[in-house]
């Protein structure tokens, strides 16, 4: 698919359509509509086993798909602020209103995230949360710049340079490359954190 414009690449996804691609503060993104993510299993021919992350611009978003106590609501809202948006994903207790596409063999749970790159949140802002992993075939490592996703999965829609260059223009100057290095993914027990994946953040065992 040839690289494409803002609106073009916000309506690919609005619409469930296609899958998108975008940087964010770890690795690039392979993102789809929540409900159509079975698109993201069957491109990068990942095991349903392997539940996918939940990104958004802001963690007010993400709020809606999770369920707890009122206690634990603010042991997350506290995890939250000290980390979003930030390299980080929280694996939560999920409610109703997630699709199980999300995550298949266990609709129970969801990851979310806050990514801390400017050009990531403006496009979530206009597609509101979406379906999210790394861009690679299954068991491969993670494609880092745009030029290796377009060869790789040319049927992915991603930000032509001149899109680029006009969205690092609109929000903080030019964007910040990605680390290279997943998110650190921690996950709420029901009495406090487990550590799932040591990433980009290192934190100490709870």
């Amino acid at each position: 698919m040839p690289q494409v414009t803002l609106s073009e690449l916000v309506q690919a996804a609005v619409s469930g359509e296609s899958l998108i691609s975008f940087p964010t503060d770890t690795v690039p993104a392979l993102a789809s509509r929540p409900d159509r993510a079975g698109l993201i299993y069957a491109a990068k021919q990942r095991s349903e086993t392997k539940p996918l992350i939940l990104m958004a611009a802001d963690v007010i978003d993400l709020w809606d798909y999770v369920q707890g106590s009122d206690a634990e609501q603010v042991a997350w809202e506290e995890m939250a602020d000290r980390y979003f948006p930030g390299a980080i994903t929280l694996v939560l207790p999920a409610n109703d209103r997630l699709p199980k596409a999300m995550n298949p063999t266990d609709p129970t749970t969801i990851g979310i995230r806050v990514p801390k790159h400017p050009i990531a949140r403006q496009i979530l802002r206009l597609t509101r949360p979406l379906a999210t992993t790394s861009v690679n075939r299954s068991g491969e490592p993670p494609l880092l710049n745009m030029d290796t996703i377009d060869a790789a999965f040319p049927e992915v829609y991603t930000l032509s340079p001149a899109a680029l260059k006009s969205l690092e223009s609109q929000t903080t100057g030019p964007s910040m490359p990605g680390s290279g290095k997943p998110s650190t993914v921690v996950k709420w027990t029901g009495q406090g954190w487990e550590i799932l994946r040591q990433g980009e953040v290192v934190l100490e065992p709870f």
